[in-house]
């Protein structure tokens, strides 16, 4: 993959294959087994610390509220003994997660308040000053968040499924990720599409933006045991993250986000970076139970391009995994230029930077925060609502329902034949 000055991913448009693309997902080797390490689901009734102590193991994290269970090392030779407890009901090899992003763009210090061209694509601004976000919560279920960035609303409150970490933000992922959503209506830097909301670190991956599934599952167990004694409540879950994967390879994952659900919280997640895959082929956003956002571009795009006029507004990016079952799209991309010869280069969203001011990237898992910004919306419109119901006012009043996405000029890109729309913050909330 080439780089060019402060812009990353430069692909070619015509008919070449863009192997390249395939790899922006890819950080340590997402989905990959992690040797020895594995996920353990109890029966109903049954209790974690009886059955860790009877086959002597010492596991990383014990669940209590999304799942009944614990994670950890499993000596090859107590595996078969674990699986056949009668208080076990399911043991699940660990596997590799990543961050869906990639960034785009240089640091720029503290500025002159912008509003991004995604919140203005998806209409946000419209609604600013006609109402507020402040008595949602959302959980941003990521690398953290800079808890001293100016223009984020961070909770006290924090976890941390990552050793010897807490809550903050040692990567910048995250920190992005909650700028979309709800960064202040003020003087300063970027505005999010929910300002006012509060956001909640839940670290779940690394510096380097790797985790696990059983780092993730903690983070979910962490949202469902405190949800409705924080203030303001949890409403809201976002994750830019994932891995490939199936729905069936981890049944304890997809039983942690319905926990969630059941509990009334909307799990917003990113459709993946992988442009040859579909959404099947993608943990956690194959799951019904969660949101699954694609990505697209919030405007039109210049060329030099003979010929070609340029890749317009909602677009789907060249780099997006899409496929049946995604919910709706969302810039994750302010454009793609092309140049003279035919290289395509995404210019990213602009949001908050760990350490202040703000830095662009481009990805789903730029995407998935709008749509999770809205979902704060809808919550803060709609009183107590079911997160079905929040779905459907996000999913059934997209822009351009039956029309857009565009479909990518690149090679790479799988069009699915579903034009599932961009998410239209004005016509969601009513």
């Amino acid at each position: 993959m080439n780089m060019k000055s402060n812009l990353s991913w430069l692909v070619l448009i015509s008919s070449l294959p863009l192997s390249s693309a395939t790899a922006l997902a890819q950080g340590n080797s997402p989905g990959a087994i992690v040797p020895d390490k594995y996920i353990v689901e109890l029966r109903p009734g049954a209790a974690p610390a009886p059955v860790v102590a009877r086959h002597g193991l010492a596991p990383d994290f014990v669940f209590s509220a999304a799942i009944n269970g614990f994670a950890g090392f499993i000596p090859p030779g107590q595996l078969r003994k674990l699986e056949t407890d009668p208080e076990v009901a399911l043991v699940t090899p660990d596997r590799e997660v990543t961050a869906f992003t990639k960034p785009t763009g240089g640091a720029i210090a503290r500025q002159p308040q912008v509003t991004p061209a995604g919140v203005q694509r998806i209409g946000a601004d419209q609604l600013f000053g006609q109402i507020s976000a402040a008595g949602v919560g959302v959980a941003v279920v990521d690398t953290g968040l800079d808890t001293s960035h100016p223009d984020l609303v961070v909770s006290s409150k924090m976890f941390s499924s990552i050793a010897r970490a807490t809550g903050k933000d040692d990567n910048g992922h995250g920190t992005h990720v909650g700028g979309i959503i709800a960064a202040k209506n003020d003087d300063f830097d970027v505005v999010g599409v929910a300002p006012g909301a509060t956001l909640y670190a839940v670290k779940v991956l690394n510096r380097s933006g790797s985790g696990t599934d059983s780092t993730v599952i903690a983070g979910l167990d962490w949202v469902a045991q405190y949800y409705s004694s924080v203030t303001p409540n949890i409403r809201v879950v976002n994750m830019s993250l994932g891995r490939p994967g199936t729905l069936n390879d981890n049944p304890t994952y997809r039983n942690a986000i319905a926990r969630l659900q059941n509990k009334g919280i909307t799990v917003v997640v990113a459709a993946g970076n992988t442009c040859s895959a579909e959404i099947s082929g993608m943990v956690p956003a194959c799951y019904p139970e969660a949101l699954a956002v694609a990505s697209t571009t919030a405007r039109d795009g210049a060329s030099s391009y003979a010929g070609f006029d340029g890749i317009p507004m909602d677009t789907a990016s060249f780099f997006t995994t899409d496929g049946a079952g995604v919910a709706v799209s969302a810039p994750g991309e302010d454009q793609e230029n092309v140049s003279a010869t035919g290289a395509i280069s995404s210019v990213g969203i602009l949001s908050t930077k760990m350490g202040g001011g703000t830095t662009r990237m481009s990805g789903t898992s730029m995407a998935s925060p709008h749509v999770a910004g809205v979902a704060a919306l809808v919550y803060a419109a709609h009183g107590n609502i079911t997160p079905d119901k929040v779905r459907a006012h996000i999913a059934t009043t997209a822009l351009g329902l039956g029309v857009v996405p565009l479909p990518s000029p690149t090679a790479c890109y799988s069009d699915d034949g579903v034009a599932e729309g961009v998410v239209s913050a004005p016509d969601a909330i009513r």
